[in-house]
């Protein structure tokens, strides 16, 4: 069966209403169907988030206690991951009005909106989304119970899905990356899809130092997922990577 595949135009344009659905796995690398904005935003909506365009004609959420932020900054063109420009950067803070948040995760254009989903009903769940209760070990026993295996000579932070087309990691983080702990060098996690070995990344995300461990697990253990996606279109970078079926 042949589905229609979404090219890596910056525009992302959607497929027209008239196309089928199809089951898609692996859910990493399923890209956005090229309605990441619409998905995300819907799940705030739906959460009550109060939402409005920023005078840099962004789209900030805030949450009903004050203390979570989505803002979809793909207008920006301002920030990239791996090459792929930054569509929600999701932040917290510990008191309403504090003008710093204490940390930041970032999603590029591509990923998952399920697991950006589920990562954000993880925040909304918390009454501290703040506070930091967990260990690195949460994220990576989150990849090992989907059946995603350790990195043989880094174990302790590394972990690959089965076909080696998407990583998780806790390490040093790229420039530009905003959190409220200022020391240097600090580590947090990044999560990617890369396809092919050498071909460019289907998506990128990164966790800033204070992020939550369970916050993260919430979004590995999403992305790792063995259930099937909905989608109209296909990323191209993933063609003879995907299993399909139409929907029904």
């Amino acid at each position: 069966m042949e589905a229609p595949l979404n090219s890596r135009s910056s525009r992302y344009p959607s497929a027209p209403d008239s196309c089928p659905f199809y089951w898609v796995t692996p859910r990493h690398l399923a890209g956005d169907d090229g309605v990441f904005a619409d998905r995300i935003s819907d799940t705030l909506a739906e959460s009550g988030w109060m939402s409005w365009t920023t005078a840099r004609s962004t789209l900030l959420f805030l949450n009903p206690n004050g203390l979570c932020g989505a803002e979809w900054i793909r207008t920006d063109n301002a920030f990239l991951l791996g090459g792929l420009p930054v569509a929600w950067q999701i932040s917290s803070r510990t008191h309403r009005d504090s003008a710093l948040a204490e940390w930041n995760a970032y999603f590029t254009t591509g990923t998952p909106p399920e697991a950006v989903a589920d990562f954000l009903l993880a925040v909304e769940a918390r009454t501290d989304p703040a506070v930091n209760y967990g260990e690195r070990e949460t994220v990576l026993s989150a990849l090992s119970d989907r059946g995603w295996p350790r990195d043989y000579d880094h174990p302790e932070t590394t972990a690959w899905d089965p076909g080696l087309s998407a990583g998780f990691t806790c390490g040093p983080l790229p420039e530009g990356i905003q959190d409220g702990d200022p020391r240097p060098d600090l580590t947090g996690w990044q999560a990617w899809a890369e396809p092919v070995l050498g071909s460019p990344y289907l998506w990128a995300a990164t966790f800033s130092a204070s992020v939550p461990h369970e916050l993260v697990a919430a979004f590995a253990s999403s992305v790792a997922s063995p259930a099937p996606v909905q989608r109209r279109t296909l990323p191209e970078l993933a063609a003879g990577r995907l299993t399909f079926s139409l929907t029904g």
